[in-house]
């Protein structure tokens, strides 16, 4: 059995479809471990879903900042952004029954495998001061409440920068966005671990004060997989621990890449879409 991580598909079905033919990937045979968005800005959500939920145990995905996008829009009664490319999803026939497989996906999966140590995976990284029980312990705090969730109200609130810390005597709704914010958008913090926001580009673009999650160290060995940051272009340059960027960028005219979790060995296929 061979363990695969992928970077953001973003809707590049075809580009995905390639991919697990260029690592032979069989699902009687092999995992996948997916860092989520899965949908948005790219030209086949739908077929992206539809795809990874029939791979059914094959294939583990997180959710990510888009997948909870879709959720608000189609659930907690959010707007389609401009840029949005989630129409067909919310206009399929299968729709509901995708939403509740997507709904039901985890902020985190971790494992340990011979050689590497433990491994644990979000959309966009972790916390330096959240160990990794800690992390899928409030992970779990924010997957209960998705699955519990009817009226939308949630899905609705889940969204916001505000605040921009964690602390651990947070409750309520604020608690459970920083989870969020944390584990599906961060990017930027500070020495204190707060969130910015604002600069979503390369290492360059930091405000002042502020260095990427990964170069601040860490009191445990745990290797970190996340997506999330296409301008990375799949490189953690400067990292105090040992992070794993899989974003490449596909939709973006980059490339999709898989890293073979037990060899660190990444094997891409360029992007087809054009900007």
């Amino acid at each position: 059995m061979t363990v695969y991580a992928i970077g953001d598909l973003q809707g590049c079905h075809a580009e995905f479809v390639e991919l697990l033919e260029r690592i032979e990937f069989d699902p009687a045979r092999d995992r996948l471990w997916l860092a989520g968005d899965l949908v948005n800005r790219g030209p086949e959500s739908l077929a992206c879903l539809r795809e990874v939920r029939a791979l059914g145990d094959a294939a583990l995905s997180v959710l990510g900042n888009h997948d909870l996008h879709l959720l608000a829009v189609a659930r907690g009664g959010a707007r389609l952004n401009r840029k949005d490319t989630l129409d067909t999803i919310l206009a399929a026939p299968d729709r509901e029954a995708l939403l509740d497989w997507l709904q039901a996906r985890p902020l985190l999966v971790r494992e340990s495998f011979a050689g590497q140590g433990e491994t644990l995976m979000t959309h966009a990284g972790l916390l330096p001061e959240w160990s990794a029980e800690q992390a899928a312990s409030l992970a779990a705090e924010v997957e209960e409440r998705l699955a519990s969730e009817r009226s939308g109200a949630f899905l609705e609130r889940m969204y916001g920068n505000e605040p921009p810390c964690w602390e651990a005597s947070l409750d309520g709704i604020d608690r459970l966005r920083v989870i969020v914010n944390v584990l599906t958008r961060m990017r930027f913090i500070d020495a204190d671990g707060c969130l910015d926001f604002s600069a979503k580009e390369g290492l360059g673009s930091a405000p002042d004060g502020f260095a990427p999650w990964f170069c601040y160290p860490r009191r445990d060995d745990v290797r970190l997989l996340f997506g999330h940051w296409a301008a990375l272009e799949g490189r953690a340059e400067g990292a105090m621990v040992r992070a794993e960027a899989l974003d490449t960028g596909c939709v973006w005219g980059g490339s999709l890449t898989a890293l073979n979790l037990a060899t660190g060995e990444r094997i891409g296929v360029p992007s087809r879409q054009r900007h």
